[in-house]
């Protein structure tokens, strides 16, 4: 069961690719974020997975459905 449309999934992707490389490829900036650096990582990783997916499990208690958008 998809909830996430075309646009949502492309902002996810994009958005979930920096966070997950910007901690190590910058690691300079990100030092002073100690170990919130990982979890920024992590959450990069989540947002990817849910692009991947197309779907979103947060969505669901929220009844949050990008999908309906792309059907016009």
């Amino acid at each position: 069961m998809a909830n996430v449309g075309s646009v949502d999934r492309l902002v996810r992707a994009i958005v979930g690719a920096v966070l997950l490389v910007a901690p190590f490829a910058a690691p300079a900036f990100f030092e002073s974020f100690g170990v919130w650096r990982f979890a920024i990582a992590a959450a990069g990783a989540v947002m990817l997975a849910t692009a991947a997916l197309r779907f979103c499990p947060a969505y669901v208690p929220l009844g949050i459905n990008t999908c309906g958008v792309d059907k016009r």
